[in-house]
């Protein structure tokens, strides 16, 4: 008997994927994007707000922010509402609302009406994403549907961020709000082809303890980690033209960098930890460093190049092993749940920052400058958490073999 088969049947059953093969999995992948896909192209929609609809930096910048930091809202809801609706008809009334806010968002030109508006844009579709991780949750090989999650944000985002660009002049905001709803109208049209994933059952780890005080560093980790990256990020191509670049060649330079960076998620399988944390996470935030002060150089079309594939990569590398550090405090996966919401406020903050810095006068050289601060920060806070768990596991390696000498003796 298969998962599937014990609730009632969807009209389009028999052409229903099998539960946790490939091409359920790219469903899903879709299904997790779609509330979130604005983050993957937000360099793009924040400099079309400016070239299209003639907004200043720093309004840009706030109204990626309050999409993100309704995404964080959305997300922490939820938890409660998974427990509560089925999980289809909840994707089906969030992606309903997407479409239609996206859509709306094309004839808003106001700064006061569209910033709600996204707002709560964020709010569904962080509702929507949280739906999607709570359901990959249960199929049974989610680390295989987390990865084609990672392939369709990075692969579909760079093809994005290669197109949308140099529409935005021409077209406004029109083409951006156009792409997010088509995105959300081809997630829809494969929902009914979804299996019905039922919860599994899981042990219970109510009891289980939390070193809380890594585990907090860790969480400051990741929020300046992330707000370092996407605000920088969320400015990029206006950086690139600042510096005297070409539309066409930042949009490019940007696509394929979105692409090499997966790259980095891929050596976070093939390190995995062999390394230790400590040492692989002190030696990628040294590239980072280096990749993200490589952005001083941008009048120099191979210098920015190279900068955004070089912190891409490490972006990818770096945040997968921090989520992995949430999880390995917490055996319930709390923590990694919270993570979520902390990731997410760190990519809310940074456009916000990066719009204020903007917005008082100093320019992209000194934005490039409070990333690097803040990365800097993010290496401090992470090390110490890196060095325990990394001892902890030393420790029981070793009472393994003890154990393994004794039992042969």
């Amino acid at each position: 008997m298969t998962a599937h088969s014990q609730t009632p049947r969807m009209p389009f059953s028999h052409f229903t994927a099998a539960p946790d093969g490939l091409i359920a999995a790219v469903m899903l992948a879709f299904l997790a994007t779609a509330g979130l896909f604005y983050v993957n192209i937000m360099a793009a929609i924040v400099d079309g707000l400016v070239s299209g609809l003639g907004l200043s930096d720093e309004q840009a910048g706030q109204i990626g922010s309050a999409n993100i930091y309704g995404a964080a809202i959305g997300a922490l809801a939820a938890v409660f509402l998974v427990k509560r609706w089925p999980w289809r008809r909840m994707a089906w009334i969030c992606l309903v609302i997407l479409i239609a806010v996206d859509i709306a968002s094309i004839w808003i030109a106001g700064f006061e009406v569209l910033l709600p508006v996204r707002l709560a844009h964020g709010v569904v579709g962080g509702v929507l994403t949280g739906t999607a991780f709570a359901v990959i949750a249960r199929t049974a090989n989610p680390d295989r549907t987390f990865g084609m999650l990672l392939f369709v944000q990075f692969g579909l985002g760079g093809l994005a961020v290669m197109v949308l660009p140099p529409l935005a002049p021409v077209f406004g905001t029109q083409a951006l709000f156009i792409a997010l709803a088509l995105f959300s109208a081809a997630t829809l049209v494969m929902l009914p082809f979804l299996a019905e994933y039922p919860p599994r059952e899981t042990a219970k780890h109510a009891n289980s303890r939390i070193d809380w005080p890594p585990l907090a560093l860790t969480y400051v980790a990741i929020f300046l980690f992330q707000a370092a990256n996407m605000g920088l990020l969320a400015y990029i191509i206006r950086l690139g033209i600042d510096y005297g670049l070409d539309r066409s060649y930042v949009s490019t330079a940007l696509g394929l960098a979105t692409w090499v960076a997966l790259a980095g998620p891929l050596l976070v399988m093939v390190c995995g930890l062999r390394f230790g944390r400590f040492w692989l996470l002190g030696v990628s935030m040294l590239l980072t460093f280096a990749g993200t002060a490589l952005f001083h150089f941008s009048g120099h079309p191979a210098a920015y190049m190279i900068a955004n594939c070089g912190t891409g990569i490490t972006w990818g590398f770096v945040i997968a092993y921090l989520f992995g550090m949430t999880a390995e405090f917490d055996a319930a996966g709390r923590a990694s749940a919270f993570a979520g919401f902390i990731s997410k406020m760190g990519l809310a903050s940074g456009p916000m920052i990066a719009g204020t810095i903007l917005g008082g006068g100093a320019g992209f050289g000194m934005l490039v400058n409070i990333a690097i601060l803040g990365l800097f920060l993010s290496l401090v806070f992470m090390l110490w958490p890196a060095r325990c768990l990394d001892e902890a596991r030393g420790q029981a390696r070793g009472q393994d073999l003890e154990t393994g000498s004794t039992d042969r003796a």
